[in-house]
């Protein structure tokens, strides 16, 4: 598990719109949310991604970009996107490797049944690469709110 005060692993991947977007790109510019869900379009995901964008403008006034992870592919996040306004990037991880890096990909056991899945976790990364906030298992409602209260800590 990564911790906070550690360097945040690098990533490249596409967005809904099939567009590269590496962590270098935020270098020194702004604060990255980086939150990883299980699956676009689901009951949990759809709250977290709604308070991600209802608090938008809030995170962007705060010098912060929210950037929502899962191992959809581009065209999955684009409809995600469309079907509720959705006022973020989602990154298509297809291949796992960020959800590695991260170590969210865990297993899971649901209803005594075990599997590997994304665990939804959150990351706050600084303009200098490193994590001020490394959170696993969290609860979607709610959630984007606490972390704006942190990041307006900073």
């Amino acid at each position: 598990m990564l911790q906070e005060k550690q360097t945040a692993p690098a990533f490249n991947a596409r967005n809904q719109d099939n567009q590269l977007v590496s962590l270098a790109d935020y270098a020194g510019k702004k604060i990255v949310v980086l939150y990883f869900y299980p699956k676009d379009d689901t009951p949990g995901c759809t709250i977290e991604a709604n308070q991600f964008t209802e608090l938008a403008s809030e995170f962007a006034a705060n010098d912060s970009t929210v950037i929502g992870v899962s191992k959809d592919a581009c065209d999955s996040h684009r409809a995600f996107i469309d079907k509720y306004g959705l006022k973020l990037d989602l990154l298509a991880d297809t291949d796992g490797d960020i959800c590695e890096q991260y170590n969210v990909w865990q297993e899971k056991e649901k209803n005594g049944v075990k599997k590997m899945g994304i665990v939804r976790s959150t990351f706050v990364i600084n303009k200098q690469g490193i994590l001020e906030m490394a959170s696993y298992n969290v609860r979607p409602d709610g959630h984007a709110q606490d972390v704006l209260n942190m990041i307006k800590e900073l």
